[in-house]
């Protein structure tokens, strides 16, 4: 690395106790770099030679490990998927068919953001200190809690506000089913189907529980900043998420979308996975080697060529090409296991096994393009790209693998139809 790196590096520059706000990060000053209190100054580790030294063997040995756990996670729950959409609960709130993307994506914006900071913090040297982890992870565990409280209500809302505009109908008897079921998952939802009481007395105790994880949260004052100020992303996100539930819920019962179920939870969980990980890494790196609202020389461009994104020598260009070249093998592995297991179900063409394959593809490519583009405008206005970026790319790769995933099905529908209609046209002619 140059000289200009390493400057940009300093300590007093970077501010490092102030990475996991979700608030503005201090800005570099136009007289001179950031002052950071002296009892507030962390030694950064050494990483500017390890980093140079990433290959892009190294950053796929790292991935692919995680990766493969998390799709054959997310291939068990598409199996399940496709068994409980039969269950009477889900025939008759045919809203919470809806609620699937944006809770399933809820990972992403949640558990994702705060592995995303955690690795900031590591990587900097905030939480060599054993108390200081343990004060940094609590804080952020209860953190979580909160937002997942809140934001599972407001995606049961969002779902029943879908379901309005769509049928012109609102059934407040099945509001309170909703909510519970977006916080405590769809078993206990269709237990509580008959239950006039329990559903109350779920939604009012895990309510009553959030004041404690406040109070947990308040230890650490960065994460009392993300409770106070960072719930757009979130929510946007859940919003965003909510529409690929709409598109599930409208689909998942026509015959030409068969296996919609098994599927959805898969395209949308690898392409969140994917451009999570791509946007972590380019946090942790600017963290490392820029200073707030100020962006590298080489990243200065705001909506760089694709072909930078995917095609240079660049560490997080390198990254970019490991995460996509895992796209194909990883979801012919996924579908392999599909086959095996519920074969009889889903479609077997080659046809839909190629558009699916495309979709998978278009949905990280244009993701990772759009990491790359989030991460320096966020960090250009001095925000902290690991709570702004992952819930907005996650919320929009579901949208994505959602929609395009309907397009396959509907393709190859057509496709069997009109090759269905080759061969019987003749048959059906004068001899």
């Amino acid at each position: 690395m140059d000289g200009t790196e390493t400057r940009q590096r300093r300590a007093e520059e970077l501010g490092l106790r102030h990475t996991l706000s979700t608030g503005r990060l201090p800005r570099a000053s136009e007289d001179g770099p950031l002052s950071v209190p002296e009892s507030q100054r962390v030694s950064p580790k050494p990483l500017g030679t390890e980093l140079s030294r990433e290959t892009a063997l190294s950053i796929g040995l790292q991935v692919i490990v995680p990766f493969m756990f998390a799709g054959l996670g997310l291939s068990g729950a598409g199996i399940l998927l496709n068994s409980f959409q039969h269950w009477p609960v889900f025939m008759e709130v045919k809203d919470l068919l809806t609620l699937v993307p944006p809770l399933v994506g809820l990972k992403g914006n949640l558990e994702m953001t705060l592995a995303s900071r955690l690795s900031t913090a590591a990587n900097t040297g905030q939480i060599d200190d054993p108390r200081e982890q343990y004060r940094v992870i609590s804080s952020n565990l209860a953190l979580i809690q909160v937002q997942a409280t809140v934001v599972g209500f407001l995606a049961a809302m969002a779902a029943l506000m879908l379901g309005a505009l769509s049928t012109e109908e609102l059934d407040f008897e099945k509001v309170k089913l909703l909510c519970a079921s977006s916080v405590i998952t769809a078993f206990l939802a269709a237990f509580a189907l008959d239950s006039r009481y329990l559903t109350p007395l779920v939604c009012t105790s895990l309510m009553a529980l959030t004041p404690v994880w406040v109070l947990i949260a308040k230890k650490n004052p960065p994460i009392m900043q993300i409770l106070k100020f960072g719930w757009f992303p979130i929510i946007l996100a859940m919003v965003i998420s909510s529409f690929g539930g709409l598109i599930l819920n409208k689909t998942i019962s026509k015959e030409q979308y068969k296996g919609m179920a098994i599927f959805t939870p898969i395209i949308c969980g690898v392409g969140g996975n994917l451009v999570a990980i791509q946007t972590s890494r380019i946090s942790t790196y600017l963290h490392m080697w820029s200073t707030p609202g100020v962006l590298p020389l080489w990243m200065k461009t705001f909506w760089p060529n694709p072909c930078s994104t995917f095609c240079t020598s660049e560490i997080n260009s390198t990254s970019a090409r490991v995460l996509l070249f895992l796209v194909i093998p990883g979801h012919l592995i996924f579908l392999y296991v599909i086959y095996l297991v519920e074969g009889h179900l889903v479609p077997n063409s080659k046809t839909f096994v190629v558009f699916y394959l495309l979709a998978g593809l278009i949905q990280v490519t244009i993701l990772l393009y759009l990491a790359e583009v989030m991460v320096r405008l966020t960090w250009h206005q001095a925000l902290d790209p690991d709570n702004h970026c992952i819930p907005y790319l996650t919320g929009l790769g579901d949208l994505l693998g959602t929609g395009l995933l309907a397009l396959c099905f509907l393709i190859s529908w057509f496709l069997s139809e009109a090759e269905l209609d080759g061969i019987l046209e003749p048959a059906s002619g004068p001899p």
